[in-house]
């Protein structure tokens, strides 16, 4: 499985976790809401939808209600609705406890960020405090690289650096933020830790970019 792909079949169980969606729903949810998947197509949805219903992780159902064999009424495809099994729910809270490398990385930390209201608070800890050391690191070598180059930059290439530099800067301070409301029970998903798991059907997302 490629990383995007196992990204993509993340965002479909935390999505189809709140209530059960049709394809067109689903992909305008990770159009809107989870910015890494802006520029993607339903043929890439739709093969990752009908994997994770031979893995027994979801199921399909006729919008109408009607079995998914019977014709259509004229001549017209229903609309499949996907649904959450018990087996994928419990595959998607493993897949939430996971707090290594993959989790820090820019093509994840956006969606895992956004599912932070299913997480418990210490696997939150691990992926903020993962994706921080992550963007110092590359602050480090973006300066060193600045360092040795400037003298043979121009000045707007010089100011594209700055720029890029300035943006891994505000996202390490806001990450500090996030750390320090953690480690001192403030916020949302602290309140929901100490009243109990998110109850389904309701949104708890934040997006970064």
């Amino acid at each position: 499985m490629s990383r995007r792909s196992g990204v993509l079949e993340f965002a479909v169980l935390g999505l189809l976790r709140e209530s059960p969606m049709h394809g067109y729903e689903l992909r305008k949810r990770l159009n809107t809401s989870l910015g890494v998947f802006r520029a993607f197509s339903y043929g890439t949805l739709y093969p990752c939808l009908k994997t994770l219903v031979a893995q027994g992780w979801l199921t399909e159902e006729s919008a109408s209600q009607e079995p998914l064999s019977a014709a259509p009424l004229g001549g017209r495809r229903a609309k499949i609705v996907y649904r959450l099994t018990p087996a994928g729910k419990e595959h998607f809270e493993d897949l939430l406890a996971q707090s290594g490398p993959d989790a820090w990385e820019d093509e994840q930390f956006g969606v895992r960020f956004a599912f932070f209201g299913h997480t418990e608070r210490e696997v939150r800890m691990r992926v903020l405090e993962g994706r921080r050391s992550r963007l110092e690191e590359r602050l480090e070598r973006m300066r060193a690289s600045l360092a040795r180059t400037r003298e043979r930059l121009d000045d707007y290439t010089l100011e594209l650096q700055r720029h890029g530099m300035e943006s891994v800067e505000r996202e390490v301070r806001w990450l500090n933020e996030l750390i320090e409301t953690e480690r001192t029970g403030r916020g949302r998903a602290a309140d929901r830790d100490a009243a109990g798991p998110a109850r389904e059907g309701t949104d708890p997302h934040s997006t970064t970019t």
